[in-house]
């Protein structure tokens, strides 16, 4: 009766980790064989665990990820699409995060892009930074309804915050005037603040143009490129060798 009353004031006091730990433990029979410095050891611990987990939970459904399963330690360097190991390395540790520099990932249509840059999101989230995943077309078209219901400055606010943002597709299509400003405004507002990863099919020589108005191509070209790792992919598709090992194998 003591172990249980102990449990229900550990649940009440919001220690869900410790609760569990300790019902699992008291049916353990060496747990007789530990030290209570121990057992206060074990059960902190699990509730640290416990409380980590959750975080990390509610970092990943917030962040939406497209691929919310790509991890930097499965990242496929056989492939021949040109990505240097050596390279992505350097980014596969949260100091690119801490200094808020960008990651640039280009190359063609299903070579691996959104999913590396997935892989960096995670590896945000799951050492404690907030993270989003939103694919550029449709944030311009969703900034574009924000004009309208007055909700425009609070969503640039919040995008703003996020430690690390993944904007996939950039540049897919022409850009109009507002979607420029829109765009520059993003990318000011993260300079030396934020984390950025941007996937796109145009290599980062080919943006000035794809951009359009030169003083903002200026603006948002100098502010993403200087200072950020970039990995220009090429090769052939990955998903298209996929479906055909796939179809392969059924035949």
């Amino acid at each position: 009766m003591l172990h249980q009353q102990t449990i229900d004031l550990m649940q009440g006091m919001k220690l869900f980790g410790m609760a569990k730990a300790f019902a699992d433990q008291i049916h353990q029979p060496h747990v007789s064989e530990l030290s209570h410095t121990d057992i206060v050891g074990l059960l902190v611990q699990e509730e640290r665990t416990y409380r980590d987990n959750r975080r990390l939970a509610k970092l990943m459904r917030a962040a939406k990820f497209k691929y919310p399963t790509a991890a930097i330690e499965d990242v496929n360097y056989r492939h021949p699409r040109g990505l240097n190991k050596q390279a992505f390395l350097q980014v596969t540790d949260t100091q690119w995060i801490v200094h808020h520099r960008p990651v640039l990932i280009t190359g063609p249509t299903g070579i691996g892009k959104s999913w590396l840059a997935c892989s960096l999101g995670t590896l945000g989230a799951r050492n404690g930074f907030t993270a989003a995943y939103l694919r550029a077309p449709r944030l311009m078209e969703t900034l574009h309804e924000a004009r309208g219901d007055g909700s425009h400055l609070k969503m640039l606010h919040k995008l703003a915050k996020i430690h690390v943002l993944v904007l996939d597709d950039f540049l897919m299509s022409p850009l109009s005037e507002e979607a420029r400003q829109d765009t520059l405004e993003i990318i000011e507002d993260r300079y030396a603040a934020g984390a950025t990863v941007i996937t796109s099919q145009y290599h980062t020589d080919d943006w000035y143009e794809r951009i359009g108005e030169p003083t903002l191509a200026d603006a948002i070209c100098d502010r993403l490129i200087h200072n950020a790792y970039k990995f220009p992919l090429k090769g052939e598709s990955i998903r298209k060798d996929q479906n055909e090992k796939s179809e392969g194998a059924k035949s």
